[in-house]
């Protein structure tokens, strides 16, 4: 576990921020390659980025604030502007608004850019996993299992050997982005695909973390992941009867 790069005084760098700025970087850079090939101004991945981002960093903020406080009653202002703690699907909803948003304003297909976005969007997650392994977040359950991890300066600590799921869900993301690279020239709707196939990991590593279960013996992770599964296969789905004939013949 290496949380801090180095501080001065007061001021820190955490591996994390540093992961967060690569995976967003790295996922500019990809939508560039995939704008290019659609046949868009690869110039406008670097302005959709910072929307993304924007979006990114204050929808996963907000979305752990207003989930931490109603489940615990913590003070949302407290929790808002704490140092620690994001929810990812906080920040895909609200990256994915503000980019329908800077689509429109550009006069662009947000269809076509949400694919442009797809392959980046599970590289980048799977660098942003890395950021939660080295500072000891979103660990799974106790394990004796030989690839065990402990995170004594994690958050929370644990002295226990516990499940890496960071590392699992890594495993997971990158073979789906080489999928989805694969699929980018044939796939009716690759945002879909990329949704649908990540709803399907989240749901599989859930069942070896500790979130508390909320409704119908799921967590909340897991039943966002569902959520994910649906929006992905219906989206695939309108776009397959669309445009479907099309893509299998070109």
């Amino acid at each position: 576990m290496y949380p801090e790069l180095f501080s001065i005084g007061d001021f820190r760098i955490s591996t994390f921020g540093l992961m967060m700025a690569l995976a967003f970087l790295t996922g500019g850079w990809i939508t560039s390659i995939r704008m290019r090939e659609e046949g868009l101004d690869p110039e406008q991945a670097w302005s959709l980025l910072v929307y993304v981002m924007l979006g990114g960093v204050v929808g996963s903020k907000l979305y752990f604030a207003v989930d931490v406080h109603l489940r615990t009653g913590i003070p949302f202002t407290d929790l808002l502007f704490a140092r620690e703690g994001i929810t990812w699907y906080g920040g895909l909803i609200l990256a994915t608004l503000v980019g329908a948003f800077w689509c429109r304003r550009n006069g662009l297909s947000i269809k076509q850019v949400m694919d442009c976005t797809a392959v980046a969007g599970a590289v980048g997650q799977s660098i942003g996993r890395v950021g939660c392994f080295l500072v000891g977040d979103d660990y799974g359950r106790v394990t004796d299992l030989p690839w065990a991890v402990t995170f004594p300066r994690g958050a929370p600590p644990t002295f226990d050997p516990v499940h890496p799921t960071q590392i699992y869900e890594i495993l997971w993301l990158l073979p789906v982005a080489g999928f989805l690279w694969l699929r980018r020239q044939r796939s009716p709707f690759l945002f879909g695909e990329y949704i649908a196939l990540n709803g399907f990991g989240r749901i599989f590593v859930e069942t070896l973390r500790v979130n508390p279960v909320v409704a119908l013996g799921f967590t909340e992770p897991q039943l966002v992941g569902m959520g994910l599964i649906v929006l992905g296969v219906v989206g695939w789905l309108y776009f397959f009867r669309r445009d479907g004939e099309k893509i299998v013949t070109a």
